[in-house]
C-alpha cells in the first residue's frame, strides 16, 4: 500500500495547550506539532521559536497576550528549519537571535528548506502568503549568550551544546527555575527528524551536555512538557532512537546492502517502540538517508529539495 507523502495527508488541526511552567514562563504544545515558548523579563518578553508563518504565529501570540501584554524584545530561533522560523515577522521583535551556524545554513539552503518543508507539512503553513521572505537573525553567537531578565527573575542562558539535529541548534536554559527549552535536540514521545543531523555528535556529547544542565522541566521540539524523572527519560528515548537507527543502518551498510534494505531493517527495529509517535512514518526515510550518507563519508547533510524529498520517499516509502 502506497503511503501519502510525508505529512501531506495530515490535514487535521491539533489542539494547542498553553502551560504555565513557572511565574512568567510559558510553553505551548499541540499534540505533536512544533512547540513554542515565552519567558517574561521585567518589562519585555523573550519568545522561543516562531512557527511556520506569521498567521500561525499570530494565533500563538493572541493566546499569549491573555497572559501578558509585555512586548517581544527577543525572538530566539533554536535552529533553521522553515517550520520553526518563517513566522518571525509576527513578533515585532527588536532582536532575532540564533547561532552563527544557523545564519550560515539559512544563507546556504534556506530557500530550498522552505520549499521542502512546505511540501512535507502543508498544514503547518497557515496562510503562507503572509510570509515576507526568509527569516534572518539580527544577533548571532558561537557558544553562549546571556539575557538578564531583570528583578528577581534571574537570567536566560542561550547555550550551544554541539552539533545535533542541525549544525547550529541552541537551547534556552533558565538556571534559577531549572527549565529547559531544548528545541529539537530532545523530543518527548515524538519521532526525531534527523535529515540534517550529525548523529554521532548528537547521541553522544551533545545530549550529554543537555542532560548535564539538570533540568527539572523540559520543553522538547515536539510532544508534551516533561518534568522530574520524565526529563531523563526523554533524553534517554532520544538517544536510544538515534543509536538504534545508526546501528540498524550500519549493519546493512557494512555488508554492502542497499539503502532500501537499511530503511526496512530500521523501520522493523524502531516501529514497535516508536511507530505510534507523531511523524514517525514521515521522518524515517529522510533520517535513514542521512545516516547512510554519514556512513558513506558525507560529512555535511546534502541539501533537501522538494525534488530530492520525493525521490527518497518514492524509493523508501512508496
Amino acid at each position: 500500500m502506497t503511503k501519502s507523502f510525508a505529512s501531506s495527508a495530515d490535514l487535521t488541526d491539533k489542539q494547542a495547550r498553553i502551560e504555565v511552567l513557572a511565574p512568567g514562563v510559558y510553553a505551548r504544545t499541540a499534540e505533536g506539532d512544533p512547540n513554542v515558548g515565552a519567558i517574561e523579563g521585567e518589562d519585555f518578553l523573550v519568545c522561543f521559536e516562531a512557527l511556520a508563518t506569521p498567521a500561525a504565529a499570530e494565533e500563538w501570540l493572541t493566546a499569549l497576550r491573555e497572559l501578558t501584554d509585555k512586548p517581544v524584545r527577543h525572538l530566539v530561533l533554536s535552529h533553521y528549519h522553515a517550520v520553526r522560523v518563517l513566522g518571525a515577522a509576527a513578533f515585532g521583535a527588536a532582536e532575532i537571535i540564533a547561532h552563527e551556524l544557523t545564519r550560515d545554513l539559512i544563507a546556504e539552503r534556506g530557500q530550498q528548506d522552505w520549499e521542502s518543508e512546505y511540501g512535507r507539512m502543508p498544514r503547518l503553513f497557515k496562510h503562507p502568503e503572509t510570509i515576507p521572505g526568509l527569516t534572518w537573525p539580527t544577533v548571532t553567537f558561537s557558544d553562549r549568550l546571556v539575557i538578564p531578565l531583570g528583578g528577581e527573575r534571574g537570567d536566560l542562558v542561550l547555550q550551544y551544546c554541539g552539533r545535533g539535529h542541525t549544525e547550529g541548534d541552541v537551547v534556552a536554559w533558565l538556571p534559577q527555575q531549572r527549565i529547559l527549552f531544548a528545541g529539537d535536540l530532545v523530543e518527548a514521545q515524538a519521532a526525531l527528524y534527523t535529515g540534517d543531523a550529525f548523529h554521532h555528535d548528537w547521541m553522544g556529547p551533545t545530549l550529554d551536555r543537555v542532560a548535564a544542565l539538570g533540568a527539572d522541566q523540559l520543553v522538547g521540539g515536539r510532544g508534551e512538557v516533561v518534568t522530574g524523572d520524565g526529563v531523563a527519560a526523554a533524553v534517554a528515548q532520544t538517544r536510544h532512537f538515534l543509536s538504534e537507527m545508526v546501528r540498524c543502518v550500519r549493519e546493512v551498510h557494512d555488508r554492502q546492502g542497499s539503502l532500501k534494505e537499511a530503511f526496512d531493517a530500521t523501520h522493523a527495529a524502531l516501529s514497535p517502540d516508536y511507530g505510534h509517535w507523531p511523524i514517525f512514518e514521515h521522518t524515517l526515510p529522510f533520517d535513514v538517508s542521512r545516516v547512510w550518507d554519514e556512513l558513506s563519508g558525507v560529512e555535511r547533510p546534502v541539501i533537501w529539495t522538494a525534488e530530492r524529498d520525493r525521490s527518497v520517499w518514492d524509493q523508501l516509502q512508496g
